[in-house]
Protein backbone atom coordinates (compact mmCIF):
# COMPACT_ATOMS: atom_id res chain seq x y z
CA UNK A 1 0.00 0.00 0.00
CA UNK A 2 1.47 3.31 -1.12
CA UNK A 3 0.95 6.45 0.70
CA UNK A 4 -0.27 9.46 -1.65
CA UNK A 5 2.62 11.61 -3.34
CA UNK A 6 1.28 14.42 -3.16
CA UNK A 7 1.32 14.25 0.94
CA UNK A 8 4.62 13.44 0.68
CA UNK A 9 5.59 16.21 -1.62
CA UNK A 10 3.81 19.11 0.32
CA UNK A 11 5.36 17.82 3.59
CA UNK A 12 8.72 17.70 1.99
CA UNK A 13 8.05 21.18 0.76
CA UNK A 14 6.97 22.78 4.26
CA UNK A 15 10.09 21.47 5.74
CA UNK A 16 12.59 22.74 3.24
CA UNK A 17 10.64 26.22 3.74
CA UNK A 18 11.14 26.62 7.11
CA UNK A 19 14.59 25.85 7.45
CA UNK A 20 15.18 28.56 4.68
CA UNK A 21 13.13 30.87 6.77
CA UNK A 22 14.96 29.73 10.31
CA UNK A 23 15.10 33.20 12.60
CA UNK A 24 17.97 32.04 14.70
CA UNK A 25 16.42 33.39 17.49
CA UNK A 26 15.41 30.56 20.17
CA UNK A 27 11.72 29.93 20.55
CA UNK A 28 9.55 27.45 23.45
CA UNK A 29 6.15 26.15 22.30
CA UNK A 30 4.40 23.65 25.08
CA UNK A 31 2.00 21.54 23.53
CA UNK A 32 -0.38 19.25 25.67
CA UNK A 33 3.00 16.64 26.48
CA UNK A 34 5.76 18.54 24.93
CA UNK A 35 8.25 21.27 25.43
CA UNK A 36 10.17 22.08 22.39
CA UNK A 37 13.05 24.54 22.10
CA UNK A 38 14.38 25.61 18.60
CA UNK A 39 16.90 27.88 16.95
CA UNK A 40 14.88 27.27 13.37
CA UNK A 41 11.97 29.91 14.28
CA UNK A 42 8.14 28.95 15.83
CA UNK A 43 6.83 27.61 12.52
CA UNK A 44 9.50 24.47 13.02
CA UNK A 45 9.00 24.15 16.52
CA UNK A 46 4.91 23.96 16.43
CA UNK A 47 5.39 21.85 13.48
CA UNK A 48 7.72 19.16 15.82
CA UNK A 49 5.48 19.85 18.18
CA UNK A 50 2.30 18.54 16.06
CA UNK A 51 4.25 15.93 14.78
CA UNK A 52 5.08 14.62 18.55
CA UNK A 53 1.55 14.66 19.44
CA UNK A 54 0.31 13.10 16.54
CA UNK A 55 2.79 10.50 16.95
CA UNK A 56 1.58 10.09 20.59
CA UNK A 57 -2.14 9.98 20.08
CA UNK A 58 -1.15 7.22 17.55
CA UNK A 59 1.33 4.83 19.85
CA UNK A 60 -1.49 5.27 22.05
CA UNK A 61 -3.61 3.78 19.81
CA UNK A 62 -1.59 0.77 18.83
CA UNK A 63 0.30 0.74 21.84
CA UNK A 64 -2.60 1.45 24.90
CA UNK A 65 -0.56 0.07 28.07
CA UNK A 66 2.35 2.52 26.89
CA UNK A 67 3.68 5.34 29.55
CA UNK A 68 4.78 8.75 29.27
CA UNK A 69 5.83 9.03 32.79
CA UNK A 70 5.64 11.94 34.88
CA UNK A 71 8.90 13.24 33.60
CA UNK A 72 9.44 15.86 31.22
CA UNK A 73 9.53 15.39 27.58
CA UNK A 74 11.67 18.29 26.40
CA UNK A 75 12.69 18.27 22.77
CA UNK A 76 14.91 20.51 21.06
CA UNK A 77 14.68 20.93 17.41
CA UNK A 78 18.08 22.39 15.85
CA UNK A 79 18.77 23.96 12.67
CA UNK A 80 21.80 22.23 11.96
CA UNK A 81 23.98 19.75 12.32
CA UNK A 82 26.36 21.77 13.58
CA UNK A 83 23.92 22.59 16.34
CA UNK A 84 23.50 19.30 17.10
CA UNK A 85 27.41 18.35 17.21
CA UNK A 86 27.64 21.07 19.91
CA UNK A 87 25.12 19.21 22.12
CA UNK A 88 26.31 15.06 21.83
CA UNK A 89 28.81 13.44 23.27
CA UNK A 90 32.49 13.79 21.89
CA UNK A 91 32.61 9.98 20.68
CA UNK A 92 30.20 10.54 18.35
CA UNK A 93 32.20 13.57 16.67
CA UNK A 94 35.57 11.44 16.33
CA UNK A 95 36.42 10.32 12.88
CA UNK A 96 34.42 7.24 11.32
CA UNK A 97 31.47 7.46 13.72
CA UNK A 98 28.03 7.20 12.85
CA UNK A 99 26.52 10.52 11.63
CA UNK A 100 23.67 10.97 13.63
CA UNK A 101 20.53 13.00 12.72
CA UNK A 102 18.71 12.84 16.44
CA UNK A 103 19.49 11.27 19.56
CA UNK A 104 17.12 10.25 22.80
CA UNK A 105 18.32 10.80 26.56
CA UNK A 106 16.53 8.84 29.25
CA UNK A 107 16.92 10.27 32.50
CA UNK A 108 15.44 10.37 35.98
CA UNK A 109 14.34 13.69 36.17
CA UNK A 110 13.68 14.82 32.41
CA UNK A 111 13.99 13.19 28.87
CA UNK A 112 15.63 14.66 26.07
CA UNK A 113 15.31 14.18 22.47
CA UNK A 114 17.14 16.03 19.93
CA UNK A 115 16.28 16.43 16.39
CA UNK A 116 18.07 17.87 13.59
CA UNK A 117 16.09 20.09 11.10
CA UNK A 118 18.24 19.81 8.01
CA UNK A 119 18.21 16.07 7.22
CA UNK A 120 16.79 15.07 3.45
CA UNK A 121 14.18 12.86 4.15
CA UNK A 122 11.30 10.98 2.42
CA UNK A 123 9.85 11.00 5.75
CA UNK A 124 10.50 14.40 7.06
CA UNK A 125 9.54 13.82 10.46
CA UNK A 126 11.32 10.02 10.39
CA UNK A 127 13.81 11.39 13.07
CA UNK A 128 11.08 12.69 15.73
CA UNK A 129 8.83 9.34 15.23
CA UNK A 130 12.28 7.27 15.69
CA UNK A 131 13.21 9.01 18.71
CA UNK A 132 9.79 9.03 20.36
CA UNK A 133 9.65 4.97 19.56
CA UNK A 134 12.60 4.95 21.79
CA UNK A 135 10.69 6.78 24.46
CA UNK A 136 7.72 4.87 24.76
CA UNK A 137 9.73 2.00 25.07
CA UNK A 138 12.26 3.01 27.72
CA UNK A 139 11.19 1.17 30.42
CA UNK A 140 11.82 -1.99 28.60
CA UNK A 141 14.97 -2.60 29.86
CA UNK A 142 15.07 -6.68 28.75
CA UNK A 143 14.96 -5.26 25.08
CA UNK A 144 18.03 -5.92 22.87
CA UNK A 145 19.64 -2.89 21.38
CA UNK A 146 18.67 -4.54 17.52
CA UNK A 147 15.13 -4.95 18.36
CA UNK A 148 14.65 -1.25 19.76
CA UNK A 149 16.22 0.26 16.69
CA UNK A 150 14.40 -1.86 14.74
CA UNK A 151 10.93 -1.02 16.02
CA UNK A 152 12.18 2.81 16.15
CA UNK A 153 13.21 2.21 12.39
CA UNK A 154 9.89 0.27 11.61
CA UNK A 155 7.97 3.26 13.19
CA UNK A 156 9.85 6.32 11.66
CA UNK A 157 8.69 6.11 8.20
CA UNK A 158 5.08 5.85 9.76
CA UNK A 159 2.60 8.64 7.98
CA UNK A 160 -0.09 10.57 9.89
CA UNK A 161 -3.49 12.07 7.91
CA UNK A 162 -6.21 13.19 9.50
CA UNK A 163 -8.11 10.23 8.55
CA UNK A 164 -5.56 7.30 8.81
CA UNK A 165 -2.16 6.02 10.02
CA UNK A 166 0.27 4.21 7.65
CA UNK A 167 2.71 2.08 9.32
CA UNK A 168 5.83 0.52 8.40
CA UNK A 169 6.27 1.40 5.00
CA UNK A 170 9.71 0.24 3.44
CA UNK A 171 12.91 2.18 3.82
CA UNK A 172 14.54 2.49 0.41
CA UNK A 173 17.95 3.32 2.19
CA UNK A 174 18.15 0.81 4.63
CA UNK A 175 17.31 -1.79 1.59
CA UNK A 176 20.34 -0.49 -0.38
CA UNK A 177 22.67 -0.58 2.64
CA UNK A 178 21.48 -4.37 2.92
CA UNK A 179 22.06 -5.50 -0.70
CA UNK A 180 25.75 -4.11 -0.82
CA UNK A 181 26.76 -5.76 2.41
CA UNK A 182 26.61 -9.06 3.62
CA UNK A 183 24.21 -9.34 6.22
CA UNK A 184 25.41 -9.67 10.10
CA UNK A 185 24.98 -13.33 11.34
CA UNK A 186 21.65 -13.22 13.46
CA UNK A 187 23.48 -14.80 16.84
CA UNK A 188 26.03 -11.77 16.26
CA UNK A 189 22.68 -9.26 15.55
CA UNK A 190 21.23 -10.26 18.74
CA UNK A 191 23.94 -9.95 21.07
CA UNK A 192 25.25 -6.63 19.62
CA UNK A 193 25.43 -3.92 23.14
CA UNK A 194 25.70 -0.42 23.53
CA UNK A 195 29.52 -1.03 23.35
CA UNK A 196 29.60 -2.93 20.76
CA UNK A 197 31.26 -1.15 16.95
CA UNK A 198 28.32 -2.75 15.23
CA UNK A 199 26.35 0.32 17.28
CA UNK A 200 29.14 3.47 16.87
CA UNK A 201 30.95 1.95 13.55
CA UNK A 202 29.77 4.31 10.54
CA UNK A 203 30.54 1.16 7.95
CA UNK A 204 29.54 -1.70 10.87
CA UNK A 205 26.52 0.39 12.13
CA UNK A 206 24.68 0.76 9.06
CA UNK A 207 24.39 -2.48 8.19
CA UNK A 208 23.41 -3.24 12.00
CA UNK A 209 20.73 -0.50 11.86
CA UNK A 210 19.36 -2.01 8.39
CA UNK A 211 19.38 -5.69 9.39
CA UNK A 212 17.56 -4.60 12.41
CA UNK A 213 14.66 -3.11 10.60
CA UNK A 214 14.72 -5.92 8.04
CA UNK A 215 14.32 -8.49 10.67
CA UNK A 216 11.43 -6.43 12.65
CA UNK A 217 9.55 -5.72 9.33
CA UNK A 218 9.61 -9.43 8.12
CA UNK A 219 8.33 -10.16 11.11
CA UNK A 220 5.83 -7.76 12.11
CA UNK A 221 4.66 -9.01 8.63
CA UNK A 222 4.57 -12.35 8.94
CA UNK A 223 2.99 -12.34 12.04
CA UNK A 224 0.21 -10.09 10.80
CA UNK A 225 -0.23 -12.26 7.92
CA UNK A 226 0.25 -16.02 9.47
CA UNK A 227 -1.60 -14.86 12.47
CA UNK A 228 0.88 -15.87 14.20
CA UNK A 229 2.94 -13.81 17.49
CA UNK A 230 6.52 -14.70 17.14
CA UNK A 231 7.99 -11.40 18.19
CA UNK A 232 5.73 -11.19 20.81
CA UNK A 233 6.57 -14.38 22.00
CA UNK A 234 10.31 -13.32 21.55
CA UNK A 235 9.51 -9.94 23.53
CA UNK A 236 8.08 -12.65 26.49
CA UNK A 237 10.81 -14.67 26.48
CA UNK A 238 13.43 -11.88 27.20
CA UNK A 239 11.03 -9.89 29.53
CA UNK A 240 11.79 -13.36 31.64
CA UNK A 241 15.80 -12.44 31.18
CA UNK A 242 15.99 -15.54 28.87
CA UNK A 243 19.45 -14.77 26.45
CA UNK A 244 18.69 -13.00 23.22
CA UNK A 245 20.04 -16.10 21.10
CA UNK A 246 17.87 -18.68 23.45
CA UNK A 247 14.62 -16.59 23.02
CA UNK A 248 15.24 -16.53 19.78
CA UNK A 249 15.38 -20.06 19.21
CA UNK A 250 12.72 -20.48 21.05
CA UNK A 251 9.94 -18.00 19.30
CA UNK A 252 11.83 -17.57 15.95
CA UNK A 253 12.80 -21.24 15.10
CA UNK A 254 15.86 -22.49 13.17
CA UNK A 255 17.93 -19.01 12.93
CA UNK A 256 19.80 -20.65 9.73
CA UNK A 257 16.77 -21.19 8.45
CA UNK A 258 15.71 -17.58 9.36
CA UNK A 259 18.59 -16.08 7.98
CA UNK A 260 17.95 -17.53 4.71
CA UNK A 261 14.55 -16.22 4.70
CA UNK A 262 16.24 -12.56 5.48
CA UNK A 263 18.31 -12.63 3.01
CA UNK A 264 15.37 -13.25 0.05
CA UNK A 265 13.17 -10.67 1.88
CA UNK A 266 15.55 -7.89 1.80
CA UNK A 267 15.96 -8.68 -2.09
CA UNK A 268 12.86 -8.31 -2.81
CA UNK A 269 11.38 -5.36 -5.04
CA UNK A 270 9.83 -2.72 -2.18
CA UNK A 271 6.79 -2.11 -4.47
CA UNK A 272 6.10 -5.52 -3.37
CA UNK A 273 6.63 -5.26 0.47
CA UNK A 274 3.83 -4.84 3.06
CA UNK A 275 2.69 -1.64 5.16
CA UNK A 276 -0.18 -1.18 7.56
CA UNK A 277 -3.37 1.03 7.45
CA UNK A 278 -5.02 2.27 10.71
CA UNK A 279 -8.30 3.71 9.68
CA UNK A 280 -7.86 5.82 12.34
CA UNK A 281 -8.20 9.95 12.64
CA UNK A 282 -5.95 11.94 14.52
CA UNK A 283 -5.95 15.96 14.90
CA UNK A 284 -3.85 18.52 17.11
CA UNK A 285 -5.24 21.94 17.63
CA UNK A 286 -2.00 23.66 17.09
CA UNK A 287 -3.86 27.17 18.12
CA UNK A 288 -3.61 25.94 21.68
CA UNK A 289 0.07 25.53 21.86
CA UNK A 290 1.74 28.37 23.91
CA UNK A 291 4.80 30.26 22.48
CA UNK A 292 7.47 32.35 23.41
CA UNK A 293 10.59 33.52 22.05
CA UNK A 294 13.22 32.71 25.14
CA UNK A 295 16.36 34.99 26.05
CA UNK A 296 19.41 33.14 25.10
CA UNK A 297 20.88 32.77 28.68
CA UNK A 298 17.68 30.27 29.38
CA UNK A 299 18.17 28.00 26.13
CA UNK A 300 22.02 27.97 26.86
CA UNK A 301 20.95 26.27 30.45
CA UNK A 302 18.75 23.68 29.02
CA UNK A 303 21.86 23.27 26.46
CA UNK A 304 24.34 22.91 29.19
CA UNK A 305 22.27 20.45 31.37
CA UNK A 306 22.34 18.56 28.18
CA UNK A 307 26.25 18.58 27.45
CA UNK A 308 26.64 17.67 31.14
CA UNK A 309 24.37 14.59 30.48
CA UNK A 310 26.68 13.44 27.21
CA UNK A 311 30.27 13.91 29.27
CA UNK A 312 30.74 17.55 27.96
CA UNK A 313 31.86 18.67 31.26
CA UNK A 314 34.23 21.28 30.15
CA UNK A 315 32.12 23.17 27.24
CA UNK A 316 29.20 22.77 29.51
CA UNK A 317 30.60 24.82 32.86
CA UNK A 318 31.73 27.26 30.42
CA UNK A 319 28.76 27.91 29.28
CA UNK A 320 26.70 27.87 32.57
CA UNK A 321 29.07 30.45 34.01
CA UNK A 322 28.21 32.93 31.02
CA UNK A 323 24.42 32.26 31.52
CA UNK A 324 24.33 32.85 35.26
CA UNK A 325 26.33 35.74 34.58
CA UNK A 326 23.89 36.96 32.37
CA UNK A 327 20.70 35.82 34.48
CA UNK A 328 21.77 34.71 38.46
CA UNK A 329 18.77 33.15 39.01
CA UNK A 330 18.53 31.10 36.61
CA UNK A 331 16.96 27.79 37.91
CA UNK A 332 18.13 25.39 35.25
CA UNK A 333 21.56 26.55 35.58
CA UNK A 334 21.80 25.97 39.13
CA UNK A 335 20.19 22.90 38.63
CA UNK A 336 22.85 22.00 36.19
CA UNK A 337 25.78 23.56 38.19
CA UNK A 338 24.51 20.90 40.74
CA UNK A 339 24.80 18.03 38.71
CA UNK A 340 28.10 19.38 37.14
CA UNK A 341 29.98 19.55 40.49
CA UNK A 342 27.68 16.23 41.73
CA UNK A 343 29.94 13.92 38.95
CA UNK A 344 32.65 15.65 39.80
CA UNK A 345 32.90 14.89 43.56
CA UNK A 346 32.31 17.99 45.10
CA UNK A 347 29.18 17.58 47.57
CA UNK A 348 29.99 20.90 49.29
CA UNK A 349 29.36 22.48 46.12
CA UNK A 350 26.49 20.22 44.85
CA UNK A 351 24.91 21.09 47.63
CA UNK A 352 25.16 24.67 47.44
CA UNK A 353 24.01 25.27 43.61
CA UNK A 354 20.73 22.48 44.23
CA UNK A 355 19.90 24.15 47.52
CA UNK A 356 19.76 27.79 45.76
CA UNK A 357 18.10 25.69 42.62
CA UNK A 358 15.46 24.77 45.71
CA UNK A 359 15.26 28.03 47.34
CA UNK A 360 14.58 29.53 43.31
CA UNK A 361 10.96 26.76 43.78
CA UNK A 362 12.74 24.26 41.26
CA UNK A 363 10.38 21.93 39.65
CA UNK A 364 12.66 19.30 39.00
CA UNK A 365 12.57 15.97 41.10
CA UNK A 366 16.79 15.41 40.99
CA UNK A 367 17.45 18.60 42.55
CA UNK A 368 15.48 18.29 45.22
CA UNK A 369 15.51 14.63 45.73
CA UNK A 370 20.50 15.48 45.48
CA UNK A 371 20.49 18.36 47.66
CA UNK A 372 18.27 16.06 50.44
CA UNK A 373 20.98 13.76 49.90
CA UNK A 374 23.67 15.59 49.76
CA UNK A 375 22.54 17.33 53.26
CA UNK A 376 21.90 14.03 54.76
CA UNK A 377 25.69 13.60 53.51
CA UNK A 378 27.17 16.31 55.39
CA UNK A 379 25.45 15.16 58.64
CA UNK A 380 23.97 16.45 61.75
CA UNK A 381 20.25 17.22 62.43
CA UNK A 382 19.56 20.96 62.01
CA UNK A 383 18.50 20.15 58.22
CA UNK A 384 16.08 17.74 58.75
CA UNK A 385 12.98 19.77 57.78
CA UNK A 386 14.80 21.01 54.97
CA UNK A 387 15.92 17.16 54.29
CA UNK A 388 12.17 15.82 54.74
CA UNK A 389 10.38 18.53 52.42
CA UNK A 390 12.61 18.22 49.27
CA UNK A 391 12.16 14.62 49.65
CA UNK A 392 8.33 14.82 49.69
CA UNK A 393 8.40 17.50 46.75
CA UNK A 394 10.50 15.35 45.13
CA UNK A 395 7.99 12.36 45.22
CA UNK A 396 5.11 15.34 44.12
CA UNK A 397 7.36 16.32 41.24
CA UNK A 398 7.53 12.81 40.14
CA UNK A 399 5.46 9.85 41.35
CA UNK A 400 7.71 7.87 39.67
CA UNK A 401 11.24 8.04 40.83
CA UNK A 402 11.46 5.34 43.09
CA UNK A 403 14.99 6.27 44.65
CA UNK A 404 12.42 9.58 46.16
CA UNK A 405 10.54 6.82 48.33
CA UNK A 406 13.48 4.73 49.11
CA UNK A 407 15.61 8.06 50.50
CA UNK A 408 12.70 8.94 52.66
CA UNK A 409 11.96 5.86 54.06
CA UNK A 410 15.48 5.22 54.91
CA UNK A 411 15.65 8.87 56.25
CA UNK A 412 12.53 8.41 58.46
CA UNK A 413 14.26 4.71 59.46
CA UNK A 414 17.13 6.54 60.78
CA UNK A 415 15.11 9.10 62.79
CA UNK A 416 13.28 5.98 63.62
CA UNK A 417 9.99 7.95 63.75
CA UNK A 418 6.97 7.57 61.20
CA UNK A 419 8.18 3.96 60.27
CA UNK A 420 4.81 2.29 59.20
CA UNK A 421 5.19 5.25 56.65
CA UNK A 422 8.57 4.32 56.07
CA UNK A 423 7.18 0.79 55.32
CA UNK A 424 4.81 1.80 52.34
CA UNK A 425 7.27 3.82 51.12
CA UNK A 426 9.42 0.84 50.90
CA UNK A 427 6.69 -0.89 49.32
CA UNK A 428 6.07 1.89 46.49
CA UNK A 429 9.59 1.97 45.44
CA UNK A 430 9.67 -2.15 45.41
CA UNK A 431 7.15 -1.78 43.59
CA UNK A 432 8.54 1.05 40.88
CA UNK A 433 11.38 -0.92 40.32
CA UNK A 434 11.20 -4.57 41.42
CA UNK A 435 15.11 -5.57 40.60
CA UNK A 436 16.60 -3.10 42.55
CA UNK A 437 18.20 -5.37 45.24
CA UNK A 438 18.99 -2.72 47.65
CA UNK A 439 15.21 -1.45 48.07
CA UNK A 440 14.19 -4.63 49.29
CA UNK A 441 17.13 -4.73 51.95
CA UNK A 442 16.06 -1.56 53.08
CA UNK A 443 12.34 -2.99 53.45
CA UNK A 444 13.78 -5.91 55.75
CA UNK A 445 15.67 -2.94 57.77
CA UNK A 446 12.78 -1.20 58.46
CA UNK A 447 10.79 -3.64 59.39
CA UNK A 448 12.90 -5.45 61.58
CA UNK A 449 13.09 -2.06 63.41
CA UNK A 450 9.31 -2.16 64.08
CA UNK A 451 10.38 -5.97 65.61
CA UNK A 452 8.39 -7.81 62.40
CA UNK A 453 11.02 -9.98 61.93
CA UNK A 454 9.14 -12.39 59.98
CA UNK A 455 8.13 -10.23 57.75
CA UNK A 456 11.25 -8.90 57.42
CA UNK A 457 12.71 -12.36 56.57
CA UNK A 458 10.07 -12.84 54.25
CA UNK A 459 11.01 -9.72 52.51
CA UNK A 460 14.54 -11.43 52.05
CA UNK A 461 13.54 -14.12 51.06
CA UNK A 462 11.78 -12.71 48.11
CA UNK A 463 14.67 -10.47 47.39
CA UNK A 464 17.26 -13.73 46.97
CA UNK A 465 15.17 -14.27 43.60
CA UNK A 466 16.47 -11.04 42.24
CA UNK A 467 20.21 -11.31 43.42
CA UNK A 468 22.28 -11.27 40.94
CA UNK A 469 26.16 -12.48 42.64
CA UNK A 470 26.97 -15.23 45.48
CA UNK A 471 28.07 -12.19 47.43
CA UNK A 472 24.49 -10.70 47.12
CA UNK A 473 22.58 -14.12 47.76
CA UNK A 474 25.69 -14.73 51.05
CA UNK A 475 24.23 -11.21 52.30
CA UNK A 476 20.77 -12.09 51.93
CA UNK A 477 21.71 -15.37 54.05
CA UNK A 478 23.56 -13.63 56.86
CA UNK A 479 20.60 -11.39 57.39
CA UNK A 480 17.78 -14.05 57.28
CA UNK A 481 20.00 -16.19 59.88
CA UNK A 482 20.89 -12.67 61.98
CA UNK A 483 16.50 -11.88 61.93
CA UNK A 484 16.10 -15.71 62.87
CA UNK A 485 18.06 -15.12 65.90
CA UNK A 486 16.58 -11.91 66.80
CA UNK A 487 13.11 -14.07 66.57
CA UNK A 488 13.77 -16.64 68.60
CA UNK A 489 15.61 -14.52 71.82
CA UNK A 490 12.73 -12.32 71.48
CA UNK A 491 9.96 -15.33 71.52
CA UNK A 492 12.79 -16.96 74.50
CA UNK A 493 11.86 -13.53 76.46
CA UNK A 494 8.26 -13.98 76.07
CA UNK A 495 8.47 -17.27 77.42
CA UNK A 496 10.15 -16.52 80.30
CA UNK A 497 8.21 -13.31 81.44
CA UNK A 498 4.94 -14.55 80.38
CA UNK A 499 3.28 -15.39 84.21
CA UNK A 500 2.39 -19.14 83.24
CA UNK A 501 6.18 -19.66 83.14
CA UNK A 502 6.73 -17.69 86.39
CA UNK A 503 3.95 -19.83 88.29
CA UNK A 504 5.59 -22.88 87.17
CA UNK A 505 8.88 -21.20 88.17
CA UNK A 506 7.34 -20.50 91.94
CA UNK A 507 5.81 -24.05 91.82
CA UNK A 508 9.29 -26.02 91.56
CA UNK A 509 10.78 -23.97 94.67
Amino acid sequence: MRFPSLIILLLLCSTFTAVAESSGQWVEVQSPHFEVLSDAGSGDAVRVASQFEKMRAAFHTFLPSASDGHSPIVVLALKNKKDLQALEPESYLAKGQLNVAGTFMQQPDKNYILVRLDTESRHPYSVVYHEYTHFMTRSATWMPLWMSEGLASFYENTDITDKAIFLGQPNAGEMYYLRLDKLLPLPTLFKVDYTSPYYHEEQKADVFYAESWALTHYLEVSDFEKKTHCLQDYARLLSQNVDPVVAAQQALGDLTKLQQILEGYVRRDTSNMKMFEMKTAIAVDTSSFRQRVIPQAEADAVRADVMIRNGRRKDAEALLEATLKADPNNITAHEAMGLLKYGEGDYVSARKWYGEAVQLDSKDCLAHYNFAMMSLRAGGRENDAAIESSLQTSIKLNPEFAPAYDALAMFYGSRDTKLSEAHVLNAHAIELEPGKLSYRLNAASVLSQQKQYQRAMDVLRAASKVAKTPDENALIDKRIQQLGQFQAGLEQRRTEDSPTASSASTASK
